[in-house]
């Protein structure tokens, strides 16, 4: 459900869903990339017990796997949970409720 709204949105906006999984087994459930070369990254997680192990997916991504000067800083980065409430990790990682997605 989480991808379909992602994917529509980004459609919606000019932009492609993308999955990530590179040789080390680090996996990212979607990348979202728009078409004027920004791109963000989402991870999706139940319950909130997963929120810190999404975080480090997150940003591992862009600290170690990305060449930001290639494709440039994620315009965000994103934990999609099962929590009542949204709010920003001290990392600048987001963490957003599964209710707030409509399309």
């Amino acid at each position: 459900m989480v991808v379909h709204d992602l994917r529509a949105y980004a459609q919606a906006n000019d932009g492609r869903l993308y999955h990530y999984r590179d040789n080390t087994g680090l996996e990212v459930d979607a990348i979202i990339e728009y078409s004027w070369r920004e791109w963000a990254a989402i991870e999706v997680k139940l319950g909130y017990k997963e929120v810190e192990l999404a975080e480090r997916n997150l940003l591992k991504l862009r600290d170690e796997r990305v060449d930001a000067e290639v494709v440039g800083q994620p315009a965000f980065l994103a934990v999609i949970t099962g929590t009542e409430y949204g709010y920003t990790l001290p990392s600048g990682v987001h963490v957003i409720p599964l209710a707030t997605l409509t399309v």
